[in-house]
């Protein structure tokens, strides 16, 4: 029964997607900045991912690398609203699914600066990302203020996902890592 308000809120968060699926909503910047993490399967399960393992953490990490990727996507975004580019940036945004995915099925927990420079990394592409994409005639700051809220939401749906989770579901929690990662395989091949 505990379940089902989280897995709710989930799913109303998810429906404006769908009602601001045709062109002329996203004006502002802000509406464009909430869907575009959650209209790239790649962006949606790499955010997730991340609330995942952070769940499956100790102590500081568990905000902690939340609020890194949160921080390191700003900065990518600011980056990309300047121009900056990266080589290889959809390479390096389908590898981070794949490596989430991983480190969710195997529930690694590696030293907190090593899992957070990961983090940095990965949210930094995704940011750039999502910075050089800012649809034209969007304010900058509503789109970026729309992704950030948008990626902290993924966060907190994977991270209470798994929370509120019975134990014996952590199999379940591991399998969807292990998903993602082959979503991530499947995007590096394609």
């Amino acid at each position: 029964m505990t379940l089902r308000k989280p897995l709710y809120a989930l799913a109303l968060f998810c429906a404006p997607a769908l009602a601001f699926a045709h062109p002329g909503h996203a004006d502002s910047g802000l509406a464009a900045g909430l869907i575009h993490p959650l209209a790239g399967l790649d962006h949606l399960l790499a955010m997730l991912a991340v609330g995942l393992w952070a769940s499956q953490q100790q102590g500081t990490a568990r905000w902690a690398l939340p609020a890194t990727f949160v921080l390191s996507l700003l900065a990518g975004g600011l980056l990309g609203f300047s121009g900056v580019g990266m080589p290889l940036l959809e390479t390096g945004i389908a590898g981070s699914v794949l490596a989430l995915g991983l480190l969710v099925a195997l529930a690694v927990r590696p030293p907190l600066l090593l899992a957070g420079t990961v983090t940095a990394l990965f949210a930094l592409a995704h940011g750039l990302a999502h910075g050089l994409e800012l649809p034209a005639q969007a304010s900058p700051v509503g789109y970026a203020a729309g992704f950030v809220a948008a990626t902290a939401a993924l966060h907190a749906a994977g991270y209470a996902l798994v929370r509120l989770l019975p134990q014996v579901a952590a199999p379940l929690v591991r399998l969807a890592g292990a998903l993602a990662a082959g979503t991530g395989a499947w995007l590096l091949a394609a």
